[in-house]
Formats: C-alpha cells, structure tokens, sequence
C-alpha cells in the first residue's frame, strides 16, 4: 500500500505528487499520450482549438512570444521565424517556425506544446498549426510551418489570466516513425540513385 504511514491531507497530496511525477514521466516517452494527458487535465497550458477566428477584437492588446526546442534524439534544428508580436486581444496572428533535417535520411515529428502562464491556455485559440499533423522532412530539406491562432477576448474577465500581458507559445519536436509510404518512397529513390546503368549494345 502506498504511503501507508501518511493520513489524511498529507497522504492525499503525496499521492497527488507521485500520480504528476508519473505522468510527467510518460509523457516524454510518449507524444500522443503526452497530448492526450494535457487535453484531460490542461496540464502545461494546453491551448484551445478553433474554426475561425473571433468575432470580437479588442482595443487591448497582448504580446506573444514564441519559443522553440527539440528533444535530444531529433536531429533537427526548429527555430521560431520571429521572436514575438503583439496584437490586439481577438485579433488573428500568423506565426512560422522554420525546421531543418540536417541528415542523409528522410525524418519524421511530432510538435508537443504548451502556453506560459499556464492560466492563459484556455484562451488561447489556434485556428491552424503544424503541430496537429506529423511532419516529415527529406534529407537536407527546409521547412517554415505556420499557425494561427487569437487569444479568446474573455480573458479580460478572467479572476486570474486578465492579469497576463505577455504569453509565451513553445513547441517541443519529437523524432517519430516515418510514415510507411514515405520511408517506401525513400528507398524506392534510394536504389534508382545507386543502380547501376545498363548498357545496350547496338552492334
């Protein structure tokens, strides 16, 4: 039995702690559980998602900050394309990031990610994002990936997130399994390139 020496609130919130140290362990070791953990819980800012942009744009206006990082196994370099904008709290924004395979091979990832303050996730509102799909790079090649996205204008009435001035929008990317079509494409390239030529004897 776990804690067994531990009553009342005490044990509730060691049980607590263990049952997020866990959690947090697998999410690193899995994206989509990762995903799937944040939208049950809204852990770590997880963001909204709409179909259009508001009908309500404010006079107020908000700074968004990008961030950007991979994890140590994925061999791409992922940069934001700007650093930050401000808008005005409705208002639709258009941000890039750009990715770059490095490598000899075709790699594929998926873009985990969140919003600090983390009061500020539920309003924020992405209308399209890279970040829903996989994304699969050929050798060498460059990419810029869009999203967009507004800050729902109830945040104004929000108790706590009406407070915040600044937020800060991060993607982490994760190598993944290509998908079995691509990686068939890429060896069916890779031994048009390394066959060798036929000769035809015309005499």
């Amino acid at each position: 039995m776990l804690f067994p020496r531990l009553k009342g609130a005490n044990r509730t919130l060691a049980q607590t702690v263990s049952v997020v140290v866990v959690m947090v362990g697998l999410a690193f070791a899995s994206v989509p559980f990762y995903s799937w953990f944040c939208r049950v819980t809204g852990f770590s800012g997880y963001t909204n998602v709409a179909e259009a942009g508001s009908d309500t744009i404010l006079d107020q206006t908000i700074k968004v900050r990008f961030d950007a990082s991979i994890d140590r196994d994925m061999p791409w370099t992922f940069k934001p394309v700007q650093r930050e904008m401000t808008l005005r709290i409705g208002e639709t924004g258009l941000a890039f990031y750009e990715a770059h395979n490095p490598t000899d091979r075709v790699v594929s990832g998926q873009a985990a990610y969140n919003v600090t303050p983390y009061e500020a996730g539920g309003f924020f509102d992405k209308i399209e994002c890279f970040c829903f799909t996989e994304q699969t790079l050929q050798p060498g090649e460059t990419v810029q990936m869009p999203v967009s996205f507004y800050v729902d204008p109830a945040i104004v009435n929000d108790r706590d997130a009406k407070y915040v001035h600044t937020i800060t929008l991060g993607y982490t990317f994760y190598e993944i399994d290509p998908p079995e079509e691509t990686e068939q494409a890429a060896m069916d390239a890779n031994l048009l390139t390394t066959a060798p030529s036929t000769a035809i004897d015309t005499n």
